[in-house]
């Protein structure tokens, strides 16, 4: 009885099916013969891709710079260890520190670099500076005019050089006397240059010597022997030999239109029995030589001195002994300048003095 009824519903259930199926294709035919259906659809309203407002990103900080080396040392001075900053602080005072010139153990003098013109190039050395290995050595580029230099130097050669002093017979008072030679000296530029600009090159400190030429005089001696004094203002003569007077006379001097010169000077010519030559003066323009004899204005002994036209003789006017009364030489009576005529000789001082 059971099975039958379970017969009876599995037949049901596929006949229900059979009939909806045929009824859909029944269906879907008459849609196709029939009025077209339009299926309308709406499109979602359009979506923005913006990204959602974000905050500011901010830059990352610049890396910090590394310290220099150790070891390393830029225009001989130490950076090793230091930031480039600090580095540079250091190499620029060493720099400024002046160059010391030794001109004698008691001058010297103290010159900034800056006073030359040098300029260094700081910031390249330390550049290279850090990318330096641990002792490595930077040199420091140094920018040098040697038109500064060598102008500096050359107003130094000017301030300190020195002429050599010849040894002379001078006057103490009225009284000759020997003087010593002294030598000169001349800086010598072309090294001093050299040495000034190498310090500023190598960025070195150490004191710097100054070099000279010594000049050695002329005359480096001489014999205090015989020498003559003429006092012009009392109108004297003095003879001296080794410094001690021996002998003094009267003579006459230069009238004041034709002084004798002062000054120092030498015996330079010596005749006996000379000619009288007129000299370019306007005094003799109108007069003519005059040969040795009593009448000779010259008297009988001629000293020429190396004052032009001027020299110590005798006259035969003994009366103008005493005066200001010739035109610029020295008269002595006639014995006197034969006594004097045989102690003096060629090169003989002669000094002439306003007293």
């Amino acid at each position: 009885m059971r099975t039958w009824a379970r017969a009876i519903g599995a037949a049901l259930l596929t006949t229900c099916a059979l009939v909806g199926f045929a009824s859909a294709f029944a269906f879907a035919g008459s849609a196709g013969a029939g009025t077209e259906t339009t299926i309308t659809t709406t499109d979602p309203p359009p979506t923005t891709t913006e990204p959602p407002p974000t905050e500011p990103i901010e830059p990352p900080p610049p890396p910090t710079p590394a310290p220099i080396a150790f070891g390393v040392t830029v225009g001989g001075v130490k950076v090793g260890g230091l930031m480039p900053g600090r580095a540079t602080e250091v190499v620029r005072r060493a720099f400024e520190r002046p160059l010391v010139l030794v001109v004698t153990e008691t001058r010297k003098i103290r010159l900034r670099a800056g006073a030359l013109g040098a300029r260094p190039n700081v910031p390249k050395a330390v550049r290279r500076a850090r990318f330096a290995r641990p002792g490595a050595t930077v040199p420091l580029d140094v920018e040098v005019s040697r038109a500064r230099v060598r102008a500096y130097v050359d107003r130094l050669g000017r301030e300190f050089d020195l002429k050599p002093v010849d040894a002379r017979i001078a006057l103490d008072g009225v009284k000759p006397r020997a003087i010593k030679s002294q030598d000169g000296r001349r800086l010598k530029r072309i090294a001093s240059s050299r040495a000034v600009r190498y310090a500023l090159q190598r960025n070195t400190r150490s004191p710097i010597r100054l070099g000279f030429e010594v000049l050695e005089p002329k005359v480096d001696s001489v014999n205090l022997g015989t020498a003559v004094v003429i006092r012009r203002g009392s109108n004297r003569l003095l003879y001296f030999a080794k410094a001690k007077l021996v002998r003094w006379f009267g003579v006459a001097t230069g009238q004041s239109a034709y002084p004798t010169p002062l000054g120092n000077y030498e015996i330079v010519n010596m005749q006996r029995n000379p000619w009288w030559y007129p000299p370019p003066s306007t005094w003799a323009a109108e007069s003519d030589p005059v040969p040795p004899g009593p009448g000779n204005p010259l008297g009988t002994r001629w000293m020429g001195i190396s004052a032009p036209y001027v020299g110590i003789h005798g006259t035969p006017d003994a009366a103008s002994i005493g005066y200001s009364a010739s035109h610029g030489c020295i008269r002595m009576r006639i014995s006197d300048a034969e006594w004097l005529f045989r102690h003096v000789k060629i090169g003989t001082p002669v000094f002439i003095v306003a007293t």
